[in-house]
Formats: structure tokens, sequence, C-alpha cells
């Protein structure tokens, strides 16, 4: 039987000191000491874009729900 957790991988259930330290070794070697800054700076403005996006939806859609619930009991206390 197949199962979704057949497919993860299997370091999701946590990365420990060992594998963190591994990591960083890999990206050290890819990438350099010089380009890191750079790459992390990116990272952070990428992240700060999703947040910010994330929010714009989140207001839209709770502006919406309340219009919708505004117009419901509009409608129901006209039909009375």
């Amino acid at each position: 039987m197949i199962t979704l957790w057949s497919f993860m991988p299997l370091f999701i259930g946590g990365l420990g000191g060992t594998e963190v330290i591994v990591i960083l070794g890999i990206v050290l070697l890819l990438f350099g000491g010089k380009k890191i800054p750079e790459l992390m700076r990116g990272l952070g403005k990428g992240i700060k874009e999703f947040n910010n996006a994330r929010a714009s939806v989140e207001t839209e859609l709770k502006e919406g729900i309340r219009q919708s619930e505004i117009e419901d009991r509009r409608k129901l206390e006209e039909s009375k």
C-alpha cells in the first residue's frame, strides 16, 4: 500500500545538528563566503514580499466576508 508518507523525504521529521552543519558546508562550498550575505539579503527580501502579499490577500478576504455579511443582514431585514 502506497501512502503519502512513503513519498516524503526522511529528514522531514526534523533536522539534527549534523545535517545543518553539512547543509551549511555545502552552501559555503557552492557559493563562497562573499556571496552568502547577498543571497541571504535576497532571501530576506523575498520573505518580506511574500508576507506583504499574504497580508494583503488576507485583508481583502476579510473585507469581502464582512461586506457579504452586511449584505446578508440587510436582505434579511428587508424580507421581514
